[in-house]
């Protein structure tokens, strides 16, 4: 049978509850989730990553919705949510190297950035107005049923206020954008707790647009070659603005402990208020990482973090502390 392509180019305008629904991640849940996606409304929604705040993709005004919910810059792109790679091929131009990573990686915490096809019905705040598109297949249980109740591409940065902490959990996108979004879908904590890693695949070689979730070492190894690093000043994925993830207090990085007034991320043996993971493991460290910042810096002090090892998913959480502390 032929997928359903939303032949609509006029847009249901977005809800404007006042109140953010708390739904569960039962059947009903989910149809209502599904219900208010299809009115044109925003839906934070759990992914493997982080909690991502989800539209319409082919919507602009609901799409236009998600940039005033967050206060995000009009020229830094959404990723596109799909239910598997069939579905991204209505919207990407498929390569060889897409079918290897697709094939390796999905559903789990990796982007793809290819060109756009003809004719693929997405708004064009999506791309910000690019001739590419972010696509990614999520692994959560809950997102896939979401996905699969709706029926279409949900654009879903992640469920915070621009340039804040991403949220891991149902609380954290509330406290950040309770009363601009119709619902939250709480499903409990993300597990891998770190955006998808971003791999363009509209350059001459595979690139590294951003570190996140799937270990760097793991793509190049499906591969077979070692990637391109993206040009630091061209925005063509999510992630890439330099002041990033940051929370509202100012953030010293490698610091073996904390100055007068300030509190302490730890990493293994160097503790803290907080410790990423004592026990050293990068895993542990990656969930725990928006978390522990959410929980620091509601304390209202500027925030030290330890040295975390620069190899495997410790790239990611360095990157995400990079952009955490850079100027704004």
């Amino acid at each position: 049978m032929a997928r359903r392509r939303n032949p609509k180019h006029s847009v249901t305008k977005a809800l404007t509850n006042p109140m953010t629904e708390n739904l569960r991640p039962d059947r009903n849940g989910i149809a209502r989730a599904a219900a208010l996606l299809q009115a044109g409304g925003l839906v934070a929604l759990p992914t493997e990553t982080v909690y991502g705040l989800g539209a319409d993709a082919r919507n602009g005004t609901a799409v236009a919705g998600i940039y005033a919910a967050k206060g995000r810059p009009s020229f830094n792109p959404l990723i596109v949510h799909v239910a598997n790679a069939d579905h991204a091929r209505d919207y990407g131009l498929w390569s060889d190297h897409a079918e290897v990573l697709a094939t390796a990686f999905w559903p789990g915490p990796l982007t793809l950035v290819l060109p756009l096809v003809p004719n693929h019905n997405l708004s064009s705040l999506v791309t910000a107005g690019l001739d590419s598109v972010a696509l990614r297949v999520p692994a959560h249980p809950t997102a896939q049923a979401v996905l699969q109740a709706f029926g279409g591409p949900i654009a879903a940065p992640s469920a915070n206020p621009s340039g804040r902490i991403s949220a891991t959990t149902a609380d954290h996108v509330l406290s950040g954008l309770e009363g601009r979004i119709d619902a939250v879908l709480d499903d409990g904590p993300c597990t891998v707790g770190l955006e998808s890693t971003i791999i363009g695949l509209n350059h001459a070689r595979p690139t590294l647009l951003r570190a996140g979730g799937l270990p760097i070492e793991a793509i190049e190894a499906a591969l077979g070659g070692v990637l391109a690093i993206a040009d630091s000043a061209e925005i063509i994925a999510p992630g890439q603005m330099m002041s990033h993830y940051a929370p509202k207090a100012q953030v010293r990085l490698n610091a073996k402990d904390a100055r007068a007034g300030e509190v302490f991320l730890g990493f293994g043996q160097i503790d803290g208020d907080l410790n990423l993971s004592p026990s050293g493991d990068l895993t542990e460290a990656a969930a725990a990482l928006f978390d522990h910042l959410h929980a620091l810096d509601a304390m209202g002090k500027p925030i030290a973090v330890a040295s975390v090892p620069d190899h495997g998913l410790g790239r990611a959480i360095n990157d995400r502390l990079r952009r955490a502390a850079a100027p704004r």
